[in-house]
């Protein structure tokens, strides 16, 4: 049955290069979030575990079927009836590659949806780190929804928030729920986190939720945190100022998406035109 009414939280986090650690502090979180009325709860990229040397990271994850952090949270999500999105977990798929991987878990604990990170972070930001994610995890091929109590949920992860073209695609299919789990760094975050998931927001007439990383990690990464929850006319539903880690939650109207929508019927509007170049 679709109802228009949930409530939302996402957990921030500060995840370290222990996965035990990680579930212990997650699981907390959830829990604290669940009491306080959450049916939908989402967290961040790299739940399980935040390590950029590839030999160290190796040495901990696994493959899907025997992922301790996995196993752990689906049977959370069973414990506490919720709907649980973990943002994503490092899942070992060869010996040489992982999949940045999103999970949506079922208040029955039962796998809804998984997505692979489609577009792989290979920048250099100007914080002193180079990323290269694409030489550890191979990027996904394929775009995400699943079908909640709520409606459609379009499923992405960090850096896909600066392709617009994937979220319109996932608007234009259904979804009226975008899940935008991240790491952002501090830089990028600091300059774009909020201008981006806005304007992601405004675009589709959608509601954004947003779990993010914050902090300095063990590793010696700096996440952005500002953890936040956008409504579908682009404003601010809920927002986590900070690098703590911590919960926000909202409550959504789901007939504020089809409002949005009625008031700029944007994706209506689409055209395919020829590209000149003058000369």
């Amino acid at each position: 049955m679709v109802t228009d009414h949930c409530r939302f939280a996402c957990i921030q986090l500060r995840s370290t290069d222990s996965v035990a650690e990680n579930i212990m502090t997650t699981s907390e979180l959830v829990k604290a979030a669940a009491s306080d009325g959450a049916d939908f709860i989402a967290t961040p990229e790299m739940t399980g575990i935040m390590q950029m040397k590839s030999k160290a990271l190796f040495a901990e994850v696994d493959e899907q079927s025997h992922d301790r952090s996995l196993n752990a949270f689906q049977a959370l999500a069973s414990e506490l009836n919720v709907w649980l999105l973990i943002g994503s977990l490092a899942i070992k798929i060869s010996e040489s590659q992982c999949a940045n991987r999103s999970f949506l878990i079922a208040p029955s604990g039962a796998l809804a949806a998984t997505y692979d990170k489609i577009h792989m972070f290979d920048v250099e930001v100007g914080d002193g780190q180079t990323y290269r994610e694409s030489k550890v995890y191979r990027a996904g091929d394929r775009a995400v929804l699943c079908e909640t109590p709520w409606g459609m949920v379009g499923l992405t992860v960090c850096y896909d928030i600066r392709f617009a073209y994937l979220y319109r695609q996932l608007a234009q299919a259904g979804a009226s729920i975008l899940t935008v789990p991240a790491a952002f760094t501090y830089v990028t975050g600091t300059a774009h986190w909020h201008t981006l998931l806005r304007a992601r927001a405004i675009e589709t007439g959608c509601f954004v939720v947003a779990p993010a990383q914050g902090g300095i990690h063990a590793d010696g990464r700096h996440t952005y945190g500002h953890s936040l929850i956008y409504g579908p006319w682009g404003d601010v539903l809920a927002c986590l100022e900070g690098e703590e880690p911590g919960f926000i939650a909202a409550d959504l109207d789901l007939a504020e998406v089809a409002a949005a929508r009625q008031k700029i019927p944007a994706l209506q509007h689409d055209r395919k035109i020829p590209t000149e170049i003058a000369s």
